[in-house]
């Protein structure tokens, strides 16, 4: 197993027949806080996400756009390059399924199944989605649709290469009972096991009527089913047949990010050919919920697929990557609604934790000439608060529960300004009582404190933040270490700015 300080998380290997939408923000904006925070922690991370350029449904979107298949995917892959880097996406590694590295893992794989009889030729006959690239089995599908994504199932017969899917079966299961981890969140995990003790098929892993994929290294008239293919991808970009030492260090993964309509996939075929071929299997494969927009599924067709770059124009980076992770619980299915993100930036962010810097910040101003005045270091209930949420945000961000620690980050920042309103700063500083430094001390420590913790939501917010409290070692050097009481220095002078959430007008 790797050691202490390494973790690998992956976002699944998106599509390039179109453009990003809001689902893929969400999967790589959570897989991005996480990636911050372990970094933030001291771990050495490698954060990998990633395009996955074959199969049938991309020969078609290319043959429409009057394309070839890599001219489809290097337009996309420079889209999805520039998305991310608005969405300040700070990933390690970005694969594409077409590279070199990534063929050749997925070559020497085939091929060394294929030795050990675990890929064996035969004949498909069976019903196939090609938006999905799913072969259904015929029991599970009512009518003629997909189970998946309700659209039209084709009728295959053609010769096939198959994976002995079946022949894990009780070895994914007693995986599963061994590691209870490994599914999240937990409610997922029911039905993929009754899926493993029921139908388990072996599987399809090679078709000769898609041409765009990697062929199959002994028998070109076929190419690689483009879900081997793509599972493959995790290896590649940690190592695996390329860079030895990183593979040692970074696998296996610790944690798939996806969305639940890939989650079989990831929790049943991805296991099983890890265990032909002898490799160790990921530590948590975590499937999050679906968007809706206003309570209706989202379609090219109603105009109504939310752009991320838009939204991010529109209401700012860190405003978008906060509203998704505290709008619903992080793993259940949302809906978004821009009323509902300018009620939340109203009242969370500007009434909330940007009036309680200004105010702070203003007070310092008033009554201390800026700076950070020596408290008498004694401890009280709103100290003892701080400490306590410091150690819960923490376990959440460890166990990958980013909306709690998103909840529980909000939480101080709600108790902060009740501790404004209970102390009355305004009151003291007339009565001239001593207890006005102890206040302003607290107050000031429990923004350093919330701003730390709140970096790998909305990084920019936190350097400004950080940079009106006027600290002068960089906000990137700091620990998780950083975030115990008392990192605040008396007499440090601080750099009050302009408001960092301007009051939004919903009528706009």
């Amino acid at each position: 197993m790797m050691a202490g300080n390494r973790f690998c998380l992956t976002t699944p290997a998106y599509y390039v027949n179109d453009v990003l939408h809001i689902g893929h923000a969400y999967c790589t904006i959570a897989a991005d806080i996480i990636a911050r925070y372990r970094r933030f922690a001291g771990e050495e991370v490698l954060f990998i996400t990633a395009t996955d350029e074959h199969g049938q449904k991309i020969e078609d979107a290319a043959k429409d756009l009057g394309l070839e298949p890599l001219e489809l995917a290097d337009r996309i892959v420079a889209h999805n390059k520039r998305v991310w880097e608005k969405l300040n996406i700070s990933y390690d590694d970005f694969i594409r399924t077409t590279e070199d590295r990534h063929i050749k893992a997925v070559e020497y794989i085939f091929n060394a199944l294929y030795e050990k009889g675990d890929i064996y030729k035969g004949m498909y006959e069976g019903l196939y989605c090609t938006p999905c690239e799913t072969f259904c089995v015929e029991s599970q599908v009512d009518g003629n649709n997909c189970p998946d994504c309700g659209r039209e199932l084709k009728k295959l017969k053609e010769e096939s290469y198959f994976f002995k899917l079946s022949k894990y079966r009780e070895q994914l299961l007693t995986y599963y009972e061994k590691n209870p981890g490994f599914m999240k969140p937990s409610s997922r995990r029911a039905e993929m096991i009754n899926i493993v003790k029921g139908e388990l098929k072996d599987i399809s892993v090679s078709r000769t009527a898609v041409k765009w994929g990697i062929p199959v290294p002994f028998d070109k008239k076929h190419t690689i089913y483009v879900w081997f293919d793509a599972l493959i991808n995790y290896l590649s970009a940690a190592g695996y047949r390329n860079d030895a030492e990183k593979y040692s260090e970074f696998w296996p993964a610790n944690l798939h990010l996806i969305g639940k309509e890939i989650y079989k996939f990831h929790v049943i075929l991805w296991p099983a050919m890890l265990f032909a071929m002898g490799l160790e299997v990921p530590e948590t494969v975590f499937g999050h919920g679906w968007w809706t927009v206003e309570g209706e599924k989202m379609s090219k067709s109603k105009g109504n697929v939310v752009d991320p770059v838009k939204m991010a124009d529109t209401y700012g980076v860190d405003v978008f990557r906060y509203f998704l992770f505290r709008e619903v619980p992080f793993g259940v299915d949302g809906d978004f609604s821009e009323k509902a993100m300018v009620t939340r930036y109203n009242t969370e962010l500007a009434n909330d934790l940007g009036n309680l810097l200004n105010r702070t910040l203003t007070m310092l101003e008033k009554y201390y000439d800026g700076e950070v005045p020596q408290d008498s270091g004694s401890k009280d209930e709103f100290r003892e608060m701080i400490e306590k949420s410091s150690e819960a945000i923490k376990g959440f961000y460890g166990r990958h529960e980013i909306g709690s620690a998103l909840a529980e980050i909000m939480k101080i920042v709600s108790g902060a300004n009740r501790y404004i309103e209970s102390s009355a700063p305004w009151k003291l500083a007339k009565e001239n009582d001593g207890k006005l430094k102890d206040v302003m001390y607290n107050i000031t420590e429990a923004i350093r404190i919330i701003t730390l913790f709140i970096m790998p939501f909305m990084p920019r917010t936190a350097e400004k933040m950080w940079e009106q409290l006027g600290i002068t070692e960089k906000i990137s050097d700091m620990t998780v270490d950083d975030t115990a009481w008392g990192g605040i220095k008396p007499g440090m002078k601080v750099n009050k700015g302009a408001p960092l959430f301007p009051r939004s007008d919903p009528n706009q």
